[in-house]
């Protein structure tokens, strides 16, 4: 059976993954918030119209992804937040291991004596293990991971493909 090659360079050329996502890597979390959009501009409901063909929505897609793309982490966050307080188990999983973590590395290397029980980091490191993974297991993460993915590409993809360009940068950009 002879194998299919997917020329995924072809695909993913023309989305400019590459060129899109490195702007993340280089500007600070400070940098990042100070270019949040306005809600109004982000919302503006006279902007939302229906794409005329792929190419608009190609166009509309790219423009909108840079443009907004500080508002979209603040939607991903917000669905994040939602999500976890939508699934309490998970949350407390989450505090669970970050401070028993923490907790535990707070001893500096000393074990942990109350009365007359001694415990080592080791023996205490395990402990947190043994509980985490199980509730964490219980709590359903790839679940609530793969209805944030979901959420979230639905909702930045479907206001990046709806919401059209401003009129002055849509011609601009034509060809005369």
């Amino acid at each position: 059976m002879a194998r299919i090659n997917i020329p995924l360079d072809v695909i993913t050329s023309r989305l400019n993954f590459g060129e899109r996502f490195s702007g993340l890597r280089s500007q600070s979390v400070a940098t990042r918030w100070s270019n949040l959009k306005p809600i109004s501009e982000f919302l503006d409901v006279k902007r939302i119209s229906k794409p005329a063909n792929f190419a608009e929505v190609q166009t509309r897609v790219n423009y909108n992804l840079s443009y907004f793309s500080s508002n979209y982490v603040a939607v991903f966050l917000m669905l994040s937040i939602y999500s976890l307080l939508n699934n309490l188990t998970l949350l407390f999983v989450l505090i669970l291991g970050i401070g028993g973590t923490w907790g535990i590395g707070k001893l500096d290397g000393q074990d942990l004596v109350i009365g007359s029980i001694r415990a080592t980091t080791s023996q205490l490191y395990t402990t947190l293990l043994v509980i985490c993974v199980p509730l964490g297991l219980y709590a359903s993460p790839i679940g609530t991971a793969m209805w944030l993915i979901g959420a979230t590409g639905v909702t930045v993809l479907g206001h990046a493909t709806f919401f059209d360009r401003p009129i002055e940068n849509a011609f601009s950009e034509e060809a005369v």
